[in-house]
């Protein structure tokens, strides 16, 4: 009898991993919000790291160690973060900076390792701007292991909504 539960436990086991390498090698996750303020107003909020503090929902550690380096703003600018278990570590960098568009480099160190790119995309409607934040990038294997058992697009969504609903209130009310 506990010869057989242990070929079913390992057949499970086979079974998933074998699943998990069937999932994309790429991942994108993207959320959008609009905000009624003209480009111009949302931009400087974007293209200056040391603004994001006030709108970005990963800061979650009050304890959090920040440096900032490079360029002020914009092209080079660079902003490093140490944290608790909830935030991690990593690095961001931003490549290129348009009125339409703020592209990053995104690394993290901890708990695990990537390296994505982050979009913010500013579409002007009427007296609105439609700005759509995106991560994408490689999904290894430890990723596709891990959308077995967790909605990875639901649980970063959400946090891209949260930050998207703080630049919306604070660019409203500027």
């Amino acid at each position: 009898m506990l010869k057989k539960i242990a070929i079913a436990v390992a057949v499970l086991i086979v079974a998933v991993l074998a699943f998990a390498a069937t999932k994309p090698s790429t991942f994108r996750v993207q959320r959008t919000a609009s905000i009624q303020a003209p480009p111009e107003k949302i931009l400087p909020l974007i293209s200056d790291l040391h603004a994001w503090s006030a709108w970005n929902p990963f800061e979650k550690d009050p304890a959090m160690k920040k440096t900032y380096s490079g360029a002020a703003s914009g092209r080079g600018a660079v902003y490093e973060w140490d944290g608790n278990s909830q935030v991690g570590a990593g690095r961001m960098e931003i490549l290129d900076v348009t009125p339409e568009k703020v592209t990053i480099k995104l690394d993290f160190t901890r708990p695990l390792e990537g390296h994505n790119t982050a979009e913010l995309t500013l579409a002007p409607r009427g007296s609105a701007t439609d700005v759509t934040w995106a991560m994408y990038g490689p999904n290894r294997y430890i990723g596709k292991l891990m959308s077995v058992f967790f909605n990875m697009d639901a649980m970063i969504g959400k946090e891209f909504e949260t930050g998207l609903g703080k630049l919306k209130a604070i660019a409203e009310k500027a």
